[in-house]
């Protein structure tokens, strides 16, 4: 039985439809991939946070980039305007979320960063006074302003009833202190409790929002991308 024209017509055609559900599907992969930039004020502590929960939290449409600057406040927002935009630049590509991590410590500046962060269009995971706020909440409700040093306290305190073992130490950097969160404290309990906090403020002082953080809403957005596709 000879091969016809008919039959290299059809083929041809087979192919043509082939081809095209092919880009479709790259194309279709490309609208559902949310890319993000993370840029932290530490260059341990929160990158390390980040970077176990994103192995955690296996996805198939999140890109992200994290940098630890060793930056705070107004500088830190102005270097992740530099960071996105070279990024951007290098690999012809934007960002759908950009983060900035950082805490309120003793800066003068930090209702200024949080503002200028927001006109930029950049969301703020922003702590007062202290990331290890958002460790602590884990474990208990907490609603009073205290020092790092306290938060510290409290924190191995936490993890010593817990885990039985009286001679824990916390440390900054810890890369595993996300798998011990979620090992010993209960991160349900956390965004609970970060929402109760942030509902104690009405106004815009945010220095005076203390304690409060916003980390939930970034770990929220890691955790399930897919949900700011169908925003």
């Amino acid at each position: 039985m000879g091969y016809s024209r008919k039959d290299e017509i059809t083929r041809l055609r087979q192919e043509r439809r082939q081809a095209k559900a092919s880009k479709k599907r790259k194309e279709n992969v490309r609208d559902k991939l949310v890319r993000f930039l993370i840029v932290c004020e530490g260059t341990k502590t929160e990158p390390h946070y980040f970077e176990a929960l994103i192995n955690n939290y296996i996805s198939t449409v999140r890109e992200v980039t994290i940098e630890g600057e060793g930056r705070a406040t107004i500088a830190l927002v102005n270097r992740t305007l530099e960071i996105k935009t070279e990024l951007e630049r290098k690999n012809a590509m934007c960002f759908d979320r950009v983060w900035v991590v950082f805490d309120k410590d003793d800066f003068d500046d930090f209702n200024d960063a949080i503002n200028k962060a927001n006109n930029l269009g950049f969301h703020s995971a922003w702590t007062n006074d202290a990331f290890e706020l958002w460790y602590y909440l884990h474990f208990e409700y907490l609603d009073t302003g205290i020092s790092r040093s306290n938060y510290i306290e409290r924190i191995e305190q936490a993890f010593k009833k817990r885990m039985g073992y009286s001679n824990f130490r916390y440390q900054k950097g810890n890369p595993n202190i996300y798998m011990l969160l979620q090992q010993y404290g209960r991160e349900d309990l956390a965004k609970r409790f970060a929402k109760q906090l942030r509902a104690l403020y009405t106004d815009n002082n945010y220095a005076a929002h203390k304690p409060c953080t916003m980390v939930d809403l970034l770990v929220e957005e890691l955790e399930h991308p897919e949900l700011l596709l169908v925003k």
